[in-house]
């Protein structure tokens, strides 16, 4: 039962700081999974299992470290976070965009990295969305 003596903005205040704390959380994760994952082809020490198209690996790799600063973006600045996020979230998109170009064209793009960077990009766009969605202040949760 939610405490009677909070009233409901200061409710509303709390609980979009859990939401973006959560963010911040899951998008410095992903960044150090992502870096951590890439680094391990690039290096020889993993093998995906299929034809890896490098410049997309280097992206994906280079772009780890930018989720992980996005992460501590979004952990420190809210309005940063969503800028951020949402220049993440473009970014992957438009690179999905060039790799469906590539692989309806015949391109040596393996269907497992368009499934990757497709969620990849539902990934970030979940996290945009978890920044910028509005909890009304009459709202019991």
């Amino acid at each position: 039962m939610p405490n009677p003596a909070v009233n409901l903005p200061e409710r509303a205040f709390y609980s979009s700081r859990l939401r973006q704390r959560t963010v911040a959380v899951v998008a410095a994760v992903f960044g150090l999974a992502t870096i951590v994952a890439g680094g391990r082809v690039l290096t020889g020490w993993s093998d995906p299992g299929y034809v890896v198209y490098r410049p997309l690996l280097i992206y994906n790799t280079a772009m780890g470290v930018a989720y992980l600063a996005a992460g501590v973006a979004i952990w420190r600045s809210l309005q940063r976070g969503k800028y951020a996020a949402a220049a993440i979230f473009v970014l992957n998109l438009a690179v999905l965009g060039a790799i469906v170009f590539l692989y309806a064209g015949g391109g040596s793009v393996a269907i497992d990295s368009l499934r990757a960077m497709t969620f990849r990009t539902a990934v970030w766009l979940a996290l945009f969305v978890g920044l910028v969605w509005k909890i009304p202040c009459h709202s019991p949760f």
